[in-house]
């Protein structure tokens, strides 16, 4: 899918199982969020119209950063980004997180339009910082990432895009461009009738720190690879 081009109409298409694209949406729009502040975020990108809100019933808020107008007809360049402080804040090389982000920022900015939806709650796809310093430990006991959540008792992946797809509903995305390669981000998205028309690459080099890290999300996640993004 990388490269392609958008999809006729946009599609309400699952990439990977194509069975549960129909499934009843867990939460509407404004139904599981509700926006709380918005004001104007400069950065070295460029400048943003920051929206934070918050999951209701729990204490997770979720920051999304737009740039231009997302509405319309035309599909929307959108990252879902999982908050990772190690790698966002810090540069680790454990994972390829901070890369990510840095990288889906400028494509926003390059095109002058798009989304880019931090969410938080996801640290360590959803086990917390403390917990996720545990995983690294054993880690570098040889276990890989899945399995050291495992072994700590902890889900293999807690991290939920309802709330974020409600986001982009109330922001009035239509459709997007999504820069992701995890199958959980396509298939949320089209179960909440957002179609998926395009996915954009994020070229982020592979390294030694991060080569397993990257390999078990796609053999044990299914991620897309044709290279590492």
């Amino acid at each position: 899918m990388a490269g392609d081009s958008p999809i006729s109409a946009c599609l309400n298409v699952n990439m990977k199982s194509p069975g549960t694209a129909s499934a009843t949406p867990a939460c509407d729009a404004g139904e599981c969020v509700e926006l709380v502040a918005t004001a104007t975020l400069p950065t070295r990108y460029g400048t943003f119209i920051s929206h934070a809100f918050r999951v209701k019933g729990s204490d997770n808020e979720h920051l999304a950063l737009v740039m231009g107008d997302v509405g319309g007809d035309a599909p929307t360049l959108v990252r879902l980004h999982s908050e990772c402080l190690t790698g966002d804040v810090f540069g680790s090389y454990r994972c390829d997180c901070g890369e990510q982000l840095d990288a889906g920022m400028r494509k926003i900015a390059e095109e002058g339009r798009g989304v880019m939806l931090y969410l938080r709650g996801h640290e360590g796809r959803g086990i917390g910082l403390s917990n996720k310093i545990r995983a690294y430990l054993l880690q570098e006991q040889g276990r890989d990432t899945v399995e050291a959540n495992l072994d700590l008792g902890l889900p293999d992946d807690a991290r939920e895009y309802d709330s974020a797809a409600a986001i982009l509903r109330i922001l009035g995305v239509r459709s997007v461009r999504l820069m992701s390669n995890n199958p959980k981000k396509f298939d949320t998205l089209a179960k909440h009738g957002i179609p998926v028309c395009e996915r954009v690459a994020l070229d982020i080099p592979m390294r030694e720190e991060n080569e397993r890290y990257i390999r078990t999300k796609q053999v044990k996640f299914g991620h897309y690879f044709e290279e590492n993004e």
